[in-house]
């Protein structure tokens, strides 16, 4: 399996491409309802600076989640499991995986709250061995059932030594959109984007129960960097 060349670099960040077309759109509609406000209503000065600087900060906030820091994984990456997502640990439990495993599994599950960078990476060097969307509700994500009742993708990965990870990205109450880039039979690789969750949502690990845990809850993940777990 091809190893790509891993050198630490300093952070830098970008637009996620799922937001451009967002933010243009969202530049075009403030920049022309601050010109019809100092235009129609230049007597206003108050009323009118007060909307441009509240149009001028949910622009930014909205750059903000959108966001992209190019990671580079520092260390040796085999046998390791790398947080998929930026945000808390909130769920570390046994638990009976129904949807592929249909065994019992480590369960770590990563809340990302809108301020957090919501590009999700693959936890692990390997092959994707099968990727679905399914269609749910949008409960709040830290919620249990939100794993199994919301809007959400399975992500499996197949490591070079036949060891499999599951992935399952969760929709939150605010989230409308999972965008999920794997494709069965594709070669995934840590340092690359597996997908986007537009505003706050969740990412769940399903690991196998032998892995020595490297994270505690309520701990904070930096994806693409924290290591969550190792294989034996």
């Amino acid at each position: 399996m091809k190893k790509f060349k891993r050198i630490r670099k300093l952070k830098d960040y970008r637009i996620h491409r799922e937001g451009t077309e967002i933010l243009i759109t969202g530049f075009a509609v403030f920049a022309l309802a601050a010109f019809l406000l100092w235009f129609y209503l230049p007597q206003c000065v108050v009323l009118n600076g007060l909307l441009s600087a509240f149009f001028f900060v949910t622009y930014l906030l909205m750059v903000n989640f959108f966001r992209s820091p190019k990671r580079i994984f520092p260390g040796d990456v085999e046998n390791v499991i790398v947080a998929p997502a930026d945000g808390k640990v909130v769920v570390i439990e046994k638990v009976f995986e129904p949807d592929h495993f249909k065994d019992e599994r480590l369960q770590v599950s990563i809340f990302m709250s809108p301020m957090n960078v919501h590009a999700n990476w693959y936890p692990v060097d390997g092959v994707v061995k099968r990727s679905e969307h399914q269609d749910g509700k949008h409960y709040k994500a830290w919620l249990p059932k939100a794993s199994t009742d919301n809007e959400r993708s399975l992500v499996v990965i197949e490591t070079e030594d036949g060891r499999e990870i599951m992935v399952r990205q969760i929709a939150g109450a605010m989230a409308r959109r999972i965008v999920t880039y794997a494709k069965a039979g594709e070669e995934c690789f840590i340092d690359q984007h597996m997908g986007f969750i537009k505003f706050g949502s969740r990412v769940d690990l399903y690991l196998p129960l032998d892995v020595e845990l490297k994270v505690e809850l309520d701990q904070k993940t930096v994806g693409n960097e924290t290591i969550v777990a190792t294989f034996k």
